[in-house]
């Protein structure tokens, strides 16, 4: 489990891909404290660490995540969100986010508004229902309140903050991202909706 609290960005360093998957290095600071089979949340999907070169790490990636991620279209030299799985005793200072993608979304809008960055991400139709007006999304793995919304829509505001200890301030617009609604929604969604409610 993840809390969407970037600890380091990450550039990649290459890209080994196939008919099988792809094979990620990925070059970071955070790598020295790693070991193989640790999990790392790469831009919001949760990855394995397989295997170790200078400060860099290797992760495989199957060809179900390349199909439900943004991670398929990575190039070397692009930068990337890392965080680690949330320990047992930690505050929770973002919100529960799993590492599990659930939509690609596009960006329709960046725009600086102040000292802050206003992002406009078009939702998949079967994901819109579970955002809500300050409620919590995950964006490239960074843990965000939804400051706008609309059917087939949610809007971001990027603090300075955020903007310089992760990538989402290179965001333009016909950028893909990775989005990972709040996982509490989908579980009372699921709860109202079973058939053992009828």
């Amino acid at each position: 489990m993840f809390t969407g609290l970037i600890e380091a960005t990450g550039r990649v360093a290459s890209v080994d891909a196939s008919a099988d998957g792809a094979m990620l290095k990925i070059d970071t600071e955070l790598a020295n404290g790693l070991k193989p089979g640790d999990s790392v949340a790469v831009n919001g999907a949760c990855l394995t660490a397989t295997r170790f070169e200078g400060n860099a790490f290797y992760a495989d990636v199957m060809n179900e995540s390349l199909a439900r991620t943004a991670l398929g279209a990575l190039q070397p030299g692009v930068g990337v969100n890392l965080e680690l799985p949330l320990a047992v005793g930690d505050r929770l200072d973002g919100h529960i986010v799993q590492g599990h993608v659930d939509a690609v979304g596009t960006v329709s809008l960046a725009d600086d508004s102040g000292f802050s960055r206003v992002v406009r991400v078009v939702l998949p139709d079967d994901l819109a229902r579970y955002v809500v007006n300050k409620g919590s999304i995950a964006v490239d793995g960074v843990s965000l309140t939804v400051s706008g919304v609309g059917d087939d829509w949610v809007e971001v505001s990027l603090i300075p903050e955020t903007l310089e200890r992760t990538t989402l301030g290179d965001l333009r617009a016909g950028s893909r991202v990775n989005l990972e609604v709040d996982i509490l929604a989908k579980h009372v969604e699921r709860l109202l909706h079973h058939p053992s409610n009828s």
